[in-house]
């Protein structure tokens, strides 16, 4: 995992690049860089494909290909996903946090079973971060919707 001098470059880099309140002090980064998923795969617990509705990546069948919330909201449902009205920790309840700029999604998130969130930053690490908020106001945009299902039992 990394550490030290890198961590913090990833962090000034992360700012820099369209994260205002990402810091050090309220996430961590906990992987090393992949490309083999993204933050919509990640949001639903896979590890194995990348989620997007346009190029080579995977979809799911029957869900419009588009950048609309409503196709990402689609997509969730295919994996018992369904909506919910905020981000408040729930016990057995496992919950996403939908971002949007501009009307189009851009990124999902999971809550953990502490109450705290992980995201996938794009081909970056996996992070986990305080809030919803922490990820929200640059290149994201906002959380416009929450989903959720039961939690799966280990």
């Amino acid at each position: 995992m990394p550490g030290g001098n890198l961590m913090g470059d990833w962090f000034d880099l992360a700012k820099e690049k369209g994260f205002p309140r990402l810091t050090k002090s309220s996430s961590r980064i906990t992987s090393t860089e992949t490309s083999r998923y993204n933050c919509l795969a990640w949001a639903a617990n896979v590890e194995n494909r990348w989620w997007w509705p346009y190029g080579d990546a995977w979809w799911p069948e029957n869900v419009p290909r588009t950048l609309d919330i409503d196709s990402l909201k689609a997509a969730y449902r295919t994996v018992g996903f369904v909506d919910c009205n905020d981000g408040l920790l729930e016990a057995d309840i496992e919950k996403i946090a939908l971002y949007a700029l501009n009307s189009e999604f851009t990124h999902a998130a999971r809550q953990l079973p502490s109450g705290k969130w992980a995201s996938k930053m794009g081909h970056s690490h996996d992070i986990e971060h305080d809030c919803v908020t922490t990820v929200e106001g640059g290149i994201y945009g906002e959380c416009v919707a929450y989903m959720c299902r039961r939690r799966a039992i280990d």
